[in-house]
């Protein structure tokens, strides 16, 4: 997994938004985030920077300050809400998304609520070991997108 810039983020891969939502999570964010196991993961903003979101699993995510979300929102904690269905707390939006196979699918109106759309390119970032990020632009994106050697995810052909 390279570091784009001495002393910067880890970064996994890209992976495509597909027509139907579906965005492949490559595997070795998987493992490392222990995400096969999950099933059913937390989908939470990200940065101003960077926009887009990160997944992360609940048993993760509570020990840290989203904690405060799934306290906030218990149906989002036992995901009794759809999938896809945006809660808010203050202005951020957090719902869930089912893992299956590798890949989530995201509903194209919940997508839009993360700045994210059908076929954008995500860099997929290590992130602070509680969730995975996918990034949609900012700095790390623009710097990504000077390393052709950064493997691309989609379901596409």
């Amino acid at each position: 997994m390279p570091q784009l810039v001495k002393g910067g983020k880890h970064v996994f891969a890209w992976t495509l938004v597909g027509d139907d939502g579906r965005i492949v999570i490559p595997p070795e964010a998987l493992a490392e985030y222990r995400l096969h196991k999950a099933g059913k993961l937390i989908m939470a903003p990200g940065s101003r920077t960077s926009g887009g979101f990160s997944l992360g699993a609940v048993e993760m995510l509570e020990k840290s300050p989203l904690g405060s979300v799934l306290s906030a929102h218990p149906k989002l904690r036992q995901f009794q809400l759809p999938a896809g269905e945006i809660v808010l707390l203050g202005n951020k939006p957090y719902c869930w998304v089912p893992l299956q196979n590798g890949l989530v699918v995201v509903p194209p109106q919940t997508m839009k609520k993360y700045g994210v759309n059908i076929g954008d390119r995500l860099l997929v970032i290590r992130g602070s070991g509680l969730a995975l990020g996918f990034a949609v632009r900012g700095p790390i994106v623009a710097e990504a997108e000077k390393h052709p050697e950064l493997a691309i995810f989609s379901l596409r052909r």
